[in-house]
C-alpha cells in the first residue's frame, strides 16, 4: 500500500495475500463448496486472518446470509476462534460512518445514488447507508481499496453488472489504481466462468478508458 499525492492510500498491483482474499470472495458469492474450501485455505496460507474474517462478515451484503453462514463455517474448520472485533458503534455513529465510506466510494455520484435508492424505497436507502456502509463496511480490520476489491470480485462472479460498474468505479475512487483493478478480474479466471469473466472485463474496459 502507498500513498497518493493527496495522502489517500494507493493500492498499485494485487500482491499474494490481496490476490487471495479477491479469490475467495467470488467463491465464497458463487461457487460451490470445494470451491469456498480450496479457496479459503489458500487464502489462510497467504491473508492475514482479520482480513479473512472481514470479508467473511461482509459477504452477507453481497451474497446473502445463507452464503455468509456456510463460508463462515467452512472457515471455522480452519481457524476454530473468532479474531478480536471491538463493540459495534452505536446507530448514529454507525450513519455517520456509513455516510462517510459510501460518499468515498461513490464520489460525485453520491447525492444522486441516495437520490435514486430513496425513490425505490426510503428504507433500502437507510439500510444501505447504516447496515450496510456504516456497520459492516466501515470496521476495522480491512481497508476500504481492498473491501471494494472484494465487492467487485462478488459482483463479477454473480453476474452482477450494475453493482460491478458501481464499484469498479468505487474502487478507483478510493484509490486503487486501474493495474490492481485489472489484477483483480484476471485473478477470477480459473472460478468464473468465462462468458460471465468476458463481460466484467468489456465493462471494465468502459470503465477504464
Amino acid at each position: 500500500m502507498t500513498r497518493s499525492s493527496a495522502g489517500r492510500a494507493t493500492l498499485q498491483r494485487l500482491d499474494d495475500a490481496t490476490r487471495s482474499l479477491v479469490r475467495a470472495s467470488a467463491a465464497l458469492a458463487g461457487g460451490a463448496e470445494e470451491m469456498v474450501r480450496r479457496e479459503l485455505n489458500a487464502a489462510a496460507a497467504a491473508a492475514p486472518e482479520p482480513w479473512i474474517e472481514e470479508l467473511l462478515l461482509q459477504t452477507y451484503l453481497f451474497a446473502g446470509f445463507p452464503r455468509a453462514l456456510n463460508g463462515m463455517r467452512e472457515w471455522r474448520r480452519i481457524a476454530p476462534l473468532p479474531t478480536a472485533s471491538g463493540a459495534p458503534a452505536a446507530p448514529e455513529a454507525q450513519r455517520a460512518h456509513g455516510e462517510r465510506t459510501c460518499a468515498a466510494v461513490y464520489g460525485g455520484m453520491y447525492e444522486r445514488l441516495r437520490q435514486n435508492i430513496r425513490a425505490l424505497h426510503p428504507l433500502l436507502d437507510e439500510w444501505m447507508i447504516v447496515e450496510g456502509y456504516g456497520k459492516v463496511l466501515s470496521r476495522e480490520g480491512l481497508d476500504l481499496p481492498r473491501r471494494e476489491l472484494c465487492i467487485v470480485a462478488a459482483c463479477a462472479a454473480t453476474a452482477q453488472d450494475r453493482q460491478l460498474q458501481s464499484h469498479l468505479h468505487g474502487a478507483r475512487n478510493v484509490g486503487v489504481a486501474n493495474l490492481a483493478i485489472a489484477d483483480t478480474l484476471n485473478a477470477l479466471a480459473d472460478l468464473v466462468p468465462e462468458d460471465v469473466l468476458a463481460r466484467a472485463h468489456r465493462l471494465w474496459d468502459r470503465i477504464r478508458t
